[in-house]
């Protein structure tokens, strides 16, 4: 039996960045105090937390440190030693713990988890050595991706293989580590689900977003997802029970594919908030930024309830590009339209800077409007 961490207490955040931040802003709302703990001294986080610790996500010192100070420590990112999250377990609870972290954070390991307990995952090998991914490649037949197990996202770490001319390029891509090798599929669409989960076992799931990406970057989301009845409950039931069997505390995120033959196959776990989640500010009763922090304090979990249909875009760097500032006045202009910036100093391509909201009365008219007000930033 776990005590709730009431509102005054201080919740500690291992990483900084834009999820951090949102998390924090959320957790102050709730009345709670927040420590940070990121390598970056100018964080995204770091304007609205009440210390903030620089140091290495392997820092296990650093860990502690900042778990003595805090009543309950959570997560904005997988890259933490497991090292630094025992660490921190000794001083005070950490939710999603390390036991998460330790099957999410390898994708190799991910996969063969998933795979042993009967989750839909598509073809896919291990690969450990330049051999072993061409033959991988050959097993997987026309077209494969090629994505490192440690580290990667918003499509780093990641190298399409079309032929095997391609398989030396994508080894030294790859750093030379170890790798998963997967079928390219025919693919429908691609969703996530967002599961919260409190300690002794309470659960909720939110609606089933839709997601579109460009580049493999996220570039915009819609919730609820205009989806079939039939793949928002399939999808509802594999996030719960992927969860449940995982045992976490928190939040945990599982996106999908959606094959045109009808079947839903898991691409990847997030045990943080997500991207495609961002929706949940305007669209639904209780925020994902929120329902983090109710799940890590073991606080009732608010309703998942969409009220109104809502989609973000993300705001890349490339946006700033030759030092200029987006019009954001015009996107601004349009009735049902918010600005999510946050508060990163350096604008590099690729990079999230910031998202648009917007929310319509079906979720196409939330897409098309949030679409639009992107566009009005460049004229």
């Amino acid at each position: 039996m776990t005590t709730p961490i009431r509102p005054g207490a201080t919740v500690g955040i291992i990483g900084g960045g834009q999820l951090g931040r949102m998390m924090a802003m959320a957790a102050r709302s709730l009345g709670f105090d927040v420590h940070v703990l990121d390598p970056d001294a100018w964080c995204a986080a770091c304007p609205v937390a009440d210390r903030h610790i620089t140091a290495s996500f392997d820092d296990a010192d650093a860990a502690a440190d900042l778990a003595r100070e805090c009543d309950v420590v959570t997560l904005e990112i997988e890259k933490v030693s497991l090292a630094s999250l025992r660490a921190a377990e000794a001083h005070a609870p950490v939710r999603p713990g390390a036991h998460v972290l330790e099957v999410v954070q390898d994708r190799a390991r991910q996969k063969g988890w998933l795979a042993e307990r009967g989750f839909p995952l598509g073809p896919y090998r291990d690969a450990t050595t330049e051999s072993e991914l061409a033959a991988a490649a050959e097993a997987m037949g026309r077209g494969a991706f090629a994505k490192a197990c440690g580290g990667g996202y918003d499509g780093r770490g990641q190298v399409e293989l079309r032929s095997a001319a391609d398989v030396r390029e994508a080894w030294a891509a790859l750093g030379g580590a170890p790798c998963v090798v997967e079928q390219a599929l025919d693919l429908e669409a691609e969703l996530s689900v967002l599961v919260a989960r409190r300690p002794g076992g309470d659960a909720i799931v939110y609606a089933p977003a839709l997601n579109h990406h460009e580049s493999r970057i996220l570039a915009w989301s819609v919730l609820p997802g205009p989806l079939p009845p039939d793949i928002v409950r399939d999808a509802t039931r594999i996030g719960r029970a992927i969860a449940e069997e995982l045992g976490v505390e928190g939040l945990l995120a599982i996106e999908l594919f959606l094959l045109r033959d009808g079947r839903l196959l898991v691409n990847e776990l997030a045990p943080r908030p997500h991207n495609s989640f961002h929706a949940t500010e305007r669209a639904c009763l209780t925020s994902q930024f929120e329902q983090a922090v109710r799940a890590a304090c073991d606080l009732p979990l608010g309703s998942p309830a969409v009220v109104q249909p809502a989609a973000i875009i993300n705001l890349l760097g490339d946006l700033w590009r030759d030092g200029a500032t987006p019009a954001f006045e015009e996107a601004l202009r349009l009735p049902g339209v918010r600005l999510h910036l946050y508060g990163k100093r350096d604008a590099r391509p690729g990079r999230k800077m910031g998202h648009l909201s917007a929310v319509g009365d079906t979720p196409d008219e939330a897409v098309a409007l949030v679409r639009k007000a992107r566009a009005a930033l460049t004229g």
